[in-house]
């Protein structure tokens, strides 16, 4: 069995005291795992993926990365949320900073690392991602996809262990969305351990060594791509599949 990067153990997330959001979720993700996490709207996905790095705090249970409480009042959580990097739908570019600026900035400042080191490295980052002639353009000179793919580019600027996405091409025309999985696949195929949050059942099935569906706060079902996608053990799962199945089946008609 691969290293163990972060271990859930039981943890419950509620908003002002109303129903949980998160319902006594446990899991593990091991070193060079791509999870995905699918589910309805409002099951506590992007939630769940928020705690892995202390971006929400949680009423109970433990969230641990290689050992290390995730904490978001700990005096280690800026350090933690280095090696745990996410990439989020609405991009957060700085709109006044060039491209290569944005990808620079936290190496530079959090990390103090060394300015010529740094950009020679976001030169070449970008070049991976097809954006190395845009280096010198401002966020609001691209697509949607091209700043997605950004936002991904300064993530791994910072060397992080684990890479964490939430829904990144929600925001997206479908034009755009296949541009930013293609890097995604690429980093998957490279042996990055991520934990994705998505609704792109195809791209799920591509990119996933396993699969955990979450409805109301609780993982309903967990397990390889294939044998989820084929044949879903739960009733629940069945039903959120189907639909999916029947929104194709109406568009090609």
């Amino acid at each position: 069995m691969s290293q163990e990067f972060i271990k859930v153990n039981h943890i419950t997330k509620t908003y002002d005291g109303e129903k949980n959001i998160l319902d006594d979720l446990s899991l593990t993700v091991h070193k060079g795992e791509v999870l995905v996490v699918i589910g309805p709207s409002g099951c506590g996905k992007s939630t769940f993926l928020r705690t892995l790095n202390g971006l929400e705090p949680i009423q109970s249970g433990e969230i641990r990365y290689r050992g290390e409480l995730v904490d978001s009042k700990s005096k280690n959580i800026t350090s933690l949320r280095q090696k745990i990097g996410m990439v989020f739908q609405s991009y957060e570019l700085f709109p006044h900073k060039t491209i290569l600026q944005n990808v620079m900035l936290s190496p530079t400042l959090v990390q103090k690392r060394d300015k010529k080191e740094v950009e020679k490295e976001a030169i070449e980052l970008l070049r991976r991602v097809g954006l190395e002639d845009k280096k010198d353009s401002y966020p609001r000179q691209l697509s949607g996809g091209q700043k997605q793919r950004v936002a991904i580019v300064r993530a791994l600027a910072m060397h992080p262990e684990v890479l964490l996405f939430d829904e990144v091409t929600a925001a997206l025309d479908p034009e755009m969305v296949r541009e930013v999985l293609d890097v995604i696949l690429d980093l998957a195929e490279q042996g990055s351990t991520m934990v994705i949050v998505t609704h792109e059942m195809d791209f799920a099935k591509a990119v996933a060594n396993r699969i955990i569906f979450m409805d109301g706060g609780h993982i309903v079902e967990s397990g390889k791509p294939l044998e989820f996608f084929e044949a879903p053990k739960t009733e629940r799962a069945k039903r959120f599949l189907n639909t999916f199945t029947y929104e194709t089946v109406r568009k090609i008609s």
